[in-house]
């Protein structure tokens, strides 16, 4: 991954996945006349088209794709060219039926829908191979191709695979890892339950047990699944490398899908881009989308990055699936835009009639050019072509917060204290208390150089090695500023209780160890008090024996009563802190105080609702603002909004629902991390 592999075009990217082989010719020359009115510059091509492109084994047929890349390339749309490895057609599981995907009680998956063959299958593997070769070979010249867009969302909908041939990959991996069998048994503490092994092959995988299979092993096979399907990207990525020069990405999912190690994905493609869609039952969907990209921009190293799919309305595969209110599609892509995405993408271009999509939004709707929503599609085409001058931009932040796969995938296993303590609901709750302070955030690895930011938040660090743990200490000592959640710095990379008891990677940073967990029965609630004021919690308390700490919360009843729940640490020029419970995100704020004061952190008050984020120019930084509120909002500021050219003096004015991009003076000062 590099600065400057962003494809080659003039402005922001914009468009989406367009899969015109579901309709006729003539509407192929409809399709462009109005991507060029809506503005779109780039599309998505090929993703699922494996069954057309090789219509039998080694029968390879491009005249489709050729007409369609030249069609597009004489209207002045570039092309994000798929390899179609994510659907295999049907005649590659009828010739290879031991391909398919295997789940954990035995079932064999059959054709018909979508996701990739085992990961572990040569015959996959080599298919891929050749038609990865075959597509670079005659389009890596091509003026419509600027990107190539290996598979789709790997790990979704499928990602493990439990069939013999996986097996054996994973007795293999685990040889590499572990190098030998004493290695791996006191990795995973064999000899509890007595699992020792004494042969390779008596490694199985961990499917389905009598009762909880060992999580050392469970921990170790999601990394083995992860690395598998890398194997699967770097194939193809290799093959286009070897006759084509343009950038190779693939679409993670930020935060929405947890099969894969993004730290480690970012690090094998060319420009980063992500999938987002909003999660229906979530009233402040908006503030889950803005997690997502600011996430998928720290895995990019603050580099651009692209949004390569979200919807213009409702998606179809939720329980309940609400379309979007008027201007929400144009709010969700502001935020996008300010938070690094130099590509504003969709799936997809002209809703399916068929198949199981066909209640999914699109740019063209069923309801055709005279909706509302293709209205907005246009007026964000044009919104994106005014705020060209944004790309190559950055986002620059104070504050990290620490995101782990690794952490995420242990701590969400089997046998925790407490069903209702969980990874993703403890980060959207310390996120959402920072967007809400109008602090923008980056993220970080443990591991990370961390010496950049004023303060370091982690809100679930329950795996947590110890050099992850030596640094963070380093971090406080230096003169930074750590908060910790609860359940944090347990167990190490094999998911083994650390030497020293829990927490005790921490200890010097927080100057505190946990004695023992005290999680809540379902429903119970308690108090904690923190200066005078009392904090409502629920689901967990820990009691905490201070080693240097000093008590700033207390719990007031519950199982914890009269012990410290949250507590402060002077660490060389530094301090840490740590809360005991669950806190909701409003509870927070009260912690917050105290944490933005150590930290020198003067969070901004702006109206309810009202998003304000900053990218970094070299001439001019430019200011994002989306109003997700019904009612009006200001801003102060001076400068020009680029969506309406007005001259603002002073005071920006949002009505309920309203954006603008405003480019302000570049002010460098000390510390700008840029």
């Amino acid at each position: 991954m590099t600065a400057d592999a962003f494809p080659a075009l003039s402005g922001l990217a914009y468009g989406g996945d367009y899969n015109p082989e579901q309709w006729p010719r003539e509407v192929w020359d409809e399709d462009v006349r109005l991507m060029r009115e809506a503005g779109v510059n780039l599309v998505s091509v090929g993703i699922f088209s494996w069954a057309l492109l090789e219509p039998k084994e080694g029968l390879y047929d491009f005249a489709w794709l050729d007409d369609l890349l030249d069609l597009l390339h004489a209207n002045g749309i570039a092309a994000d060219l798929g390899t179609p490895s994510v659907s295999p057609p049907a005649w590659f599981f009828h010739q290879y039926p031991e391909s398919r995907v295997t789940l954990k009680d035995g079932t064999v998956m059959g054709f018909g829908s979508r996701g990739m063959a085992s990961h572990a299958s040569t015959e996959y593997r080599g298919a891929i191979e050749r038609m990865a070769t075959e597509l670079a070979k005659r389009y890596a010249s091509h003026p419509a191709v600027v990107l190539w867009h290996v598979h789709n969302e790997y790990g979704v909908p499928v990602a493990e695979d439990f069939g013999p041939r996986a097996v054996a990959s994973w007795q293999r991996w685990l040889q590499n890892r572990y190098e030998t069998l004493d290695g791996l048994n006191s990795a995973w503490g064999t000899a509890f339950w007595g699992q020792r092994y004494d042969d390779w092959e008596h490694v199985v995988a961990p499917a389905a047990t009598p009762t909880i299979v060992n999580p050392a092993m469970k921990l170790d096979w999601q990394r083995f699944t992860d690395d598998q399907l890398r194997e699967c990207f770097r194939i193809e990525r290799d093959a286009i490398r070897a006759h084509a020069p343009q950038p190779i990405t693939t679409n993670f999912m930020a935060h929405q899908s947890w099969n894969t190690d993004l730290w480690k994905w970012a690090q094998e493609v060319d420009v980063v881009a992500d999938d987002h869609y909003l999660w229906s039952p979530d009233e402040d969907a908006h503030i889950g989308l803005a997690l997502s990209a600011d996430l998928t921009r720290s895995v990019a190293r603050g580099n651009p990055w692209m949004l390569l799919e979200h919807s213009t309305s409702a998606v179809n595969w939720q329980g309940r699936n609400t379309a979007k209110r008027p201007g929400e599609m144009r709010r969700n892509a502001l935020s996008h835009l300010g938070r690094g995405a130099d590509a504003i993408m969709f799936f997809q271009w002209r809703a399916s009639r068929s198949g199981a999509e066909k209640f999914h939004s699109a740019m063209v709707p069923h309801a055709g050019t005279e909706s509302r929503v293709f209205r907005e599609v246009v007026q964000l085409g044009a919104h994106l072509k005014d705020a060209a001058e944004v790309k190559g931009s950055r986002v620059v932040a104070d504050v990290a917060v620490l995101y782990d796969w690794e952490s995420l995938w242990a701590h969400d296993l089997e046998w925790r204290p407490s069903d209702d303590l969980q990874f993703r609901e403890r980060m959207r709750a310390y996120y959402e208390r920072l967007w809400r302070d109008n602090v923008t955030v980056d993220f970080a690895h443990p591991e990370d150089d961390l010496s950049g930011y004023r303060l370091v938040v982690a809100p679930t660090s329950y795996l947590l090695t110890a050099a992850a743990g030596e640094n963070l200490g380093r971090y406080v000592e230096g003169g930074g500023t750590l908060l910790v959640g609860c359940f944090s710095g347990i167990v190490d990379e094999n998911d083994a209780v650390h030497a020293g008891g829990f927490g005790a990677p921490l200890k010097d940073a927080l100057g505190l160890t946990i004695e023992e967990f005290l999680p809540l029965r379902e429903g119970r609630t308690m108090s904690v008090e923190l200066d005078g004021e009392q904090l409502g919690a629920d689901v967990w308390a820990e009691q905490i024996t201070l080693a240097g700490a000093h008590v700033r919360g207390t719990f007031v009843d519950g199982p914890g009563a009269g012990l410290p729940a949250i507590t402060r640490h002077e660490h060389g020029a530094g301090t840490g802190w740590y809360v005991g419970t669950r806190l909701s995100a409003a509870e927070l704020s009260a912690v917050m105080t105290g944490v933005y004061a150590d930290a020198g952190i003067a969070p901004v008050a702006h109206a309810e609702g009202l998003e304000v984020v900053t990218r970094r120019g070299d001439a001019h930084d430019f200011v994002i603002a989306v109003n997700h509120g019904d009612g009006d909002a200001e801003l102060e500021i001076t400068g020009t909004d680029l969506l309406t050219g007005a001259a603002i003096d002073g005071t920006l004015g949002l009505a309920g629902g309203d954006v603008a991009v405003v480019r302000t003076a570049s002010a460098r000062q000390g510390g700008d991390r840029s």
